[in-house]
């Protein structure tokens, strides 16, 4: 896989696109290391804006494309590769999601992917590791955001355990305190609700155990403040601290009326729930501390973009621990992977495939392309699709996945040409690329090292023209029976392989 030199990239930038604020990191690399420039961040709540029909309405798209308008001035003229735009449970739940990606990707120029739940938690975790003092031993960390709260326990660099809860900051606005009113019966539905969330996962959190807790989140932050001016504490949450401030809550009844010092006014709307969510993590995991960081997902999302740079890429190690998971032949998917890019720098610049992230799925797909036959040879590549779609697969995005997840679907017999074109708006250019996978799977139909002929490569259209050297095919019958039954499963698709 062709890697581009961090020298190229000396300004990368990071965009957290949450479900309550967006935030910006932009940063100057040197050496293998960051400086920070510029941080932008704005209170959006797309949150607030998901009907129940999980439909994101016009209000809140336009809350988010008028923060993207302020933030490009920094970002659209970085080349690509240079930013990574992530966003998280609003638009993992929002059914219209296409529609804000497309409008926010004209604005920003650049790719807005939609992460899942674990992997914005092993995103959050890097960027407290890299920020955060280090301290020996495993630590918890929790993350309270607008629709989701994210739970690692890790040590140094690496997370063992991530965990995506359905409750956040606004999402339990919503539920519980829509009209800003505070009572101790809606405080008590609020932590309720929570503590059932967290049911499912403390026994897990409590097996690994941890030495230091840390919370990543403004809501963290903002109890912590509030604790801390209103002297029942020193700078982290505490139990007392969280007793006293709820206290206080009950008695001023509506959160127009919260000024307490550290909780700023575009927050006060969102405390009483993130207030009961932390309350119910400190019991459900009997806290007595947790201490503040300041680096969470966006700084994260920057030094994974670094790592990616520096030829640290986490999703080369997804696929080699999926590979080594599956039992894949690695040497099949080698020669597979290296005929299939050897095919695209051919046909590149006939097929307008001059993305570089589309050589990289391209290479991606090739090595995993057998994943399925670890479960039935029949229909194996069915069965390789659904566990490259449904896997947890840290450093790709859900749209990566589920490209990656196609290509592997198409690799044999039929190709869902409707499902490509549905998927992205480079369906044309996906199902290129899907006709180059199955070449270079073709090419290596007999397994096992051979002797490779000379042969070129043409693309015009629909039509991929296929020479080999005069008289090849005659005296290798199989792969030009092989060549001929592909060209009847491609006319399927009005496609045309022309082999000479």
């Amino acid at each position: 896989m062709r890697t581009t030199s961090s020298d190229a990239f000396p300004l990368i930038a990071a965009l957290d696109l949450g479900s309550n604020s967006f935030h910006m990191v932009l940063a100057r690399t040197s050496n293998g290391e960051l400086r920070i420039l510029e941080r932008l961040g704005e209170k959006v709540q797309l949150a607030a804006g998901i009907t129940e029909q999980r439909v994101l309405d016009e209000a809140a798209m336009q809350r988010g494309l008028d923060c993207l308008r302020r933030f490009a001035q920094l970002v659209n003229h970085l080349p690509e590769g240079a930013v990574r735009v992530v966003g998280t449970n609003a638009l993992r739940e929002a059914r219209n999601r296409a529609e804000f990606i497309r409008r926010a990707e004209s604005i920003i120029n650049h790719q807005v992917e939609v992460i899942s739940g674990r992997e914005e938690a092993r995103l959050i975790y890097l960027g407290v590791a890299h920020t955060y003092p280090g301290a020996p031993g495993k630590r918890l960390v929790a993350d309270i955001g607008g629709g989701s709260t994210e739970f690692i326990i890790g040590e140094h660099f690496d997370s063992q355990l991530r965990e995506s809860l359905q409750m956040g900051c606004v999402s339990y606005t919503q539920r519980f305190f829509r009209d800003g009113k505070i009572t101790p019966a809606r405080y008590a539905q609020a932590y309720t609700a929570a503590r059932l969330e967290l049911m499912g996962i403390e026994q897990g959190l409590r097996r690994l155990g941890w030495e230091q807790s840390i919370g990543a989140s403004g809501t963290i932050r903002a109890v912590a403040q509030a604790i801390q001016a209103g002297g029942q504490g020193n700078g982290e949450v505490n139990p007392g601290g969280i007793a006293w401030l709820k206290g206080r809550l009950f008695k001023l009844g509506d959160v127009e009326r919260i000024e307490l010092d550290g909780i700023k006014p575009d927050r006060r709307g969102v405390f009483p729930a993130g207030l009961a969510i932390l309350e119910a993590i400190f019991d459900a995991l009997e806290l007595q501390s947790m201490s503040h960081s300041e680096g969470a997902l966006r700084e994260g999302v920057l030094y994974d973009l670094l790592g990616r740079h520096h030829r640290e890429d986490v999703r080369d190690r997804t696929l080699s621990f999926l590979m080594e998971r599956y039992h894949v032949d690695t040497e099949q998917a080698a020669r597979v992977e290296a005929k299939a890019l050897e095919a695209f720098d051919q046909v590149a610049a006939d097929w307008g495939l001059d993305d570089e992230r589309l050589r990289e799925l391209l290479g991606w797909a090739a090595r995993i392309h057998e994943v399925g036959l670890d479960i039935a040879h029949y229909h194996y590549h069915k069965h390789g699709a659904y566990l490259i779609e449904h896997s947890d697969l840290p450093g790709f995005s859900r749209q990566d996945q589920q490209m990656l997840a196609l290509l592997v679907r198409g690799h044999r017999r039929n190709i869902p040409k409707a499902k490509f074109e549905e998927l992205s708006e480079d369906g044309v250019k996906l199902t290129r690329l899907c006709v180059l996978l199955r070449f270079a799977i073709l090419f290596h139909h007999i397994r096992g090292p051979q002797q490779a002929p000379a042969y070129q490569l043409r693309a015009d259209g629909d039509c991929l023209h296929v020479l080999f050297p005069e008289g090849w095919l005659g005296s290798n019958p199989l792969t030009a029976a092989d060549f001929a039954q592909e060209a009847e499963w491609l006319k399927r698709i009005d496609f045309t392989l022309d082999v000479r």
